[in-house]
């Protein structure tokens, strides 16, 4: 029994997650653009709306988001699987499967 009683972490906690929630308003997506066009080019299909606590609207639906840390990941809804990295204040940039930052970012519009 000794043996199992160092086992167990001493304070409870197995492993301190920092769950939280996005700041309620539309985030509008977008590719960046370039020095001889527009400063960025819009991406509509991935703009979306947090409407309370860990809930977003799309223009296809609704569904449920998890934001641990500073990863963004849609768990439910048309946005389902993507997955966004809070790269610095309000800007989020897309996190592609392989771990590294791709183009489109999203940043917060309005309220």
């Amino acid at each position: 029994m000794a043996f199992f009683a160092t086992l167990v972490p001493v304070g409870g906690s197995l492993a301190a997650r920092d769950i939280g929630v996005l700041p309620q308003g539309r985030y509008q997506c977008a590719l960046p653009g370039d020095a001889q066009g527009r400063a960025y080019v819009p991406v509509p299909d991935l703009s979306f709306r947090i409407t309370s606590a860990s809930r977003y609207v799309h223009k296809s639906g609704k569904g449920i988001y998890l934001l641990d840390g500073n990863t963004l990941v849609f768990t439910r809804g048309p946005l389902k699987d993507m997955r966004l990295r809070r790269v610095s204040g309000g800007l989020l940039q897309q996190l592609k499967s392989d771990g590294t930052l791709g183009r489109v970012r999203c940043n917060r519009a309005t309220r």
